[in-house]
């Protein structure tokens, strides 16, 4: 191999490396919900408006507790009964953002599956699911 063809070598290798680090630079939030009534309307603006300015972000809502109310089929916010959380959450979900809930909620609860909006999704543990997001996927923390 010539030097020509040693450092065009060299310079791919760099440029691969650099692209693979900008993917890896793409932010991970994960939100955490465990008292609808206080956070979810707050939540899903303060979601909106993170968007709004970084569209690329990676973003997980993972609710538990009285947080998972606001993800119940016809769930409203108790102070301003014109807000659907339905459509604010299916408009967030067509922009990439995961919505989860916790089993074992349900299960200390006694609420079914069926109960929920179909834009959401289920994780045995709420709390398990944010340690991981936050200890190995690198997914940064909110609590709004």
């Amino acid at each position: 191999m010539t030097l020509n063809k040693t450092a065009r070598a060299l310079l791919a290798a760099a440029a691969l490396s650099l692209a693979a680090a900008g993917a890896w630079a793409q932010d991970k939030v994960v939100y955490h919900i465990d008292d609808a009534a206080a956070q979810a309307t707050k939540g899903l603006r303060n979601i909106r408006n993170h968007l709004d300015v970084e569209p690329k972000t990676q973003i997980m809502v993972v609710t538990h507790a009285d947080g998972v109310d606001f993800l119940m089929d016809g769930a409203k916010d108790a102070k301003n009964p014109d807000i659907d959380y339905a459509a604010l959450v299916s408009a967030l979900k067509a922009r990439g953002v995961k919505f989860e809930v916790c089993e074992i909620t349900l299960r200390n609860r006694n609420l079914k599956k069926e109960q929920f909006n179909m834009d959401a999704e289920f994780t045995p543990s709420g709390v398990a699911r944010i340690a991981k997001l936050q200890t190995r996927d690198g997914y940064a923390y909110i609590k709004p």
